[in-house]
C-alpha cells in the first residue's frame, strides 16, 4: 500500500495472483486475467527474470503454443542464462504431462545441465526429467534407453549434492527429489546417503506428489531404506561361513 509500483510488491502480487489461479477450478481464465499483474512486474524491473519465470507458468497454464513459449524463453535467458525457477518452469510446459514429451524434456534438461556452471541447481535438470517419468503411473513401462537416462541424471545429481554440505538448505528440494528417484531405482545405499545429508529438512515435494501425508511419505520411504541397506549388510563374524565346508549358527 505504500510503495504500490515497488518492483518487489508487484512481484509478490503477481506470484500470489497466478499460484491462486492455478488452484481454481476454471485455471486457464483465471489464469488470463492476471496476465497484466505478470506484465507489470515484468516491466518494473527489465533486469529480473523472475517475472519470466511466473510467465512460462502463465502460458502453460494458458495452453499458449510453442511459439508463444520460445518468445517468452528467450526473454528469460536474456535476463539469466542459468536461472534455476526459470528452467524448472520451462521444463514442466516441455513434459509429457503438457506440451512435449519425454524425449523432448530430457533433451532439454540434458543441454541445459551440461551448459550449466559448477554447483548450479540447473545441473539437476535432468533428475526432474526422470521423474517426469517415473511419474507416468501404474504399469508404465521404460525403455533401457529411458533407464540409462534416468540413472544418468541420478549420477549428476548425486555429484551435485556433494558439493553442498549436508543439511544444507540450499540444495534441500534436489536432495529431496534425489532420494526419491534413487528410491523408485533401489539403489538403496545411495538413497541412505542422500537421506543423510538431508537431515531434518524435508521438503514437501516430491513426496506430496505420491500422498497427502508427504511428511509421514518421506518418513517411510527414509526408514524402509534404512531396513533395505541393514538387511543386505553382512553380519559380522559369518563373513566366511556359507562357502564348503562353513556352517550357520
Amino acid at each position: 500500500a505504500a510503495a504500490p509500483h515497488d518492483p518487489d510488491a508487484l512481484l509478490v502480487k503477481a506470484e500470489l495472483a497466478v499460484r491462486r489461479a492455478w488452484e481454481s477450478p476454471v485455471r486457464a481464465e483465471q489464469l488470463r486475467e492476471v496476465g497484466p499483474l505478470i506484465t507489470a512486474a515484468a516491466e518494473s524491473d527489465p533486469r529480473d527474470p523472475v517475472p519470466w519465470r511466473l510467465a512460462l507458468d502463465h502460458a502453460r497454464g494458458t495452453h499458449a503454443t510453442h511459439t508463444v513459449f520460445e518468445a517468452l524463453w528467450e526473454q528469460a535467458v536474456r535476463r539469466s542464462s542459468h536461472h534455476y525457477g526459470c528452467h524448472v518452469a520451462a521444463l514442466r510446459y516441455l513434459s509429457a504431462a503438457w506440451y512435449g514429451s519425454h524425449r523432448e524434456c530430457f533433451d532439454f534438461a540434458e543441454r541445459a545441465a551440461e551448459d550449466a556452471l559448477p554447483g548450479s541447481l540447473v545441473r539437476a535438470l535432468p533428475l526432474r526429467a526422470a521423474f517426469a517419468l517415473l511419474m507416468e503411473g501404474p504399469g508404465a513401462r521404460t525403455t533401457s534407453v529411458q533407464e540409462e537416462r534416468i540413472d544418468a541424471a541420478a549420477d549428476l545429481a548425486i555429484e551435485l549434492s556433494a558439493s553442498f554440505t549436508p543439511g544444507d538448505p540450499w540444495p534441500a528440494e534436489v536432495r529431496n527429489l534425489l532420494a526419491f528417484v534413487l528410491v523408485a531405482r533401489g539403489r538403496w545405499e545411495e538413497a541412505l546417503e542422500q537421506f543423510r545429508r538431508i537431515g531434518p529438512l524435508a521438503a514437501s515435494f516430491p513426496w506430496s506428489s505420491v500422498s497427502e501425508d508427504p511428511l509421514g511419505r518421506f518418513l517411510e520411504a527414509r526408514d524402509d531404506t534404512r531396513l533395505r541397506v541393514a538387511c543386505a549388510a553382512p553380519i559380522p563374524g559369518r563373513a566366511d561361513r556359507g562357502g564348503p565346508g562353513g556352517h550357520y549358527a
